[in-house]
């Protein structure tokens, strides 16, 4: 199977309407051909994409061309962001909640699947209520902890 080209369809208001099909003029290419463009340069860098006039960028290359004190770290793409180191610590620590949490599931899952094999060998198990006089585990209870009105006896 090759690949099959797909159609994008969506709604902007007329003044950027206007605006794109400037663009495509000025660039002598189709309105189309702008949107290929943008969408292959948005998957090319993984959506890190910014769209800046011409002029601007020009006159920010120029800026940038021009120091060497270290102006050119603002203008690289994709921007960098300072993250403090209490954000890094609680996102470790989410993580490794988010860890146990998973061995728990998993332990709690295990014991399911356990009680699940164990009911279906008892099935065929008959269970007398003779057999359930003879239980004394209410005795043991202190009479506090247990609501009355649910007792069996």
């Amino acid at each position: 199977m090759g690949n099959k080209n797909k159609t994008i369809s969506f709604r902007v208001n007329e003044d950027a309407f206007d605006a794109l099909q400037d663009i495509a003029e000025e660039r002598d290419i189709s309105l189309s051909a702008v949107f290929r463009d943008y969408v292959d340069q948005l998957v090319e860098h993984d959506g890190q994409v910014a769209v800046v006039p011409e002029r601007d960028l020009e006159i920010r290359s120029a800026e940038g061309a021009g120091s060497s004190d270290g102006d050119d770290a603002d203008l690289s793409f994709p921007p960098t962001v300072e993250v403090p180191k209490s954000f890094i610590r609680e996102h470790e620590r989410l993580e490794l909640e988010t860890d146990h949490l998973r061995e728990q599931l998993d332990e709690y899952k295990a014991y399911v699947t356990q009680l699940q094999d164990r009911l279906e060998d008892e099935e065929d198990e008959v269970l007398l209520l003779d057999d359930l006089d003879d239980f004394d585990g209410l005795d043991d209870l202190d009479s506090a902890d247990v609501d009355d009105s649910y007792q069996l006896r």
